[in-house]
């Protein structure tokens, strides 16, 4: 692949704006699984009966024992190559911003500072009644679905969950951001799930690249990527970014 990580690393190196979405593919080498594939949590729980806002408000104790089991996997992850690499990239002021479709806040862990979240933090909880927010590091989540200290309400992770939408903001500034670049990033994901699967497009309408880095081939790479370098992230991003 040695052809595609020099196409990679000169788009790199010529572009002015370059930002970078990504998905379950990248965090996967942290050991969290992605939710749809094998082994996922919906495997085990169905989405629509326990990830659903309406299902939430209707009975959050029975949800809680998905929530206990997405929260335990995510804070147990650590950031892998690949997170590094890309808190990197933003270091040396190459990577503008991460969109991503976790929920892990690895980026973060990393060191990245301008993450967009689409789908929320499972690092923190929202009290739906009073709007308080919390760390999942003031509770301690065993078997007992934590309250708010407020109003009392039992909480939810600051995930979005199905029925819920995507924060506007979040949604403000990726387009404005995927209009700007004149570069993008698509790692870890087969950019599938709308309006995430809108902004390679909009990055390529624009007249900018796109770099494709996924385990296998998407719908992306045989029609609007230019550059697909193939194989685990963790090992072919900080080999890309060695090249810059």
């Amino acid at each position: 692949m040695e052809e595609q990580y020099r196409q990679a690393a000169e788009i790199l190196s010529g572009a002015k704006t370059v930002i970078s979405l990504t998905g379950a593919g990248i965090s996967v080498e942290s050991g969290i699984p992605d939710f749809r594939g094998a082994c996922g949590l919906w495997e085990k729980y169905d989405p629509m009966e326990y990830a659903h806002i309406d299902a939430f408000r209707r009975n959050p104790e029975k949800i809680w024992k998905m929530v206990f089991e997405l929260i335990e996997l995510t804070s147990s992850a650590s950031p892998n190559p690949a997170h590094r690499a890309l808190a990197e990239l933003e270091k040396k002021s190459i990577l503008r911003s991460i969109i991503t479709q976790n929920i892990d806040n690895l980026h973060q862990s990393a060191g990245s500072r301008n993450v967009i979240e689409f789908h929320g933090n499972a690092g923190r909880l929202d009290c739906l009644n009073c709007g308080r927010s919390y760390g999942t590091g003031e509770f301690e989540l065993k078997s007992t679905p934590p309250r708010c200290r407020d109003c009392s309400a039992i909480l939810k992770p600051s995930v979005i969950f199905f029925g819920e939408a995507i924060p506007m903001q979040a949604l403000a500034e990726s387009e404005r951001l995927s209009n700007l670049a004149d570069a993008i990033l698509v790692i870890g994901t087969s950019a599938v799930v709308y309006p995430a699967s809108s902004i390679p497009f909009i990055v390529k309408s624009s007249g900018g690249r796109v770099i494709e880095m996924n385990l296998e081939s998407t719908g992306l790479t045989h029609s609007i990527t230019d550059v697909f370098i193939q194989g685990p992230v963790g090992s072919t991003l900080p080999e890309l970014i060695a090249r810059l």
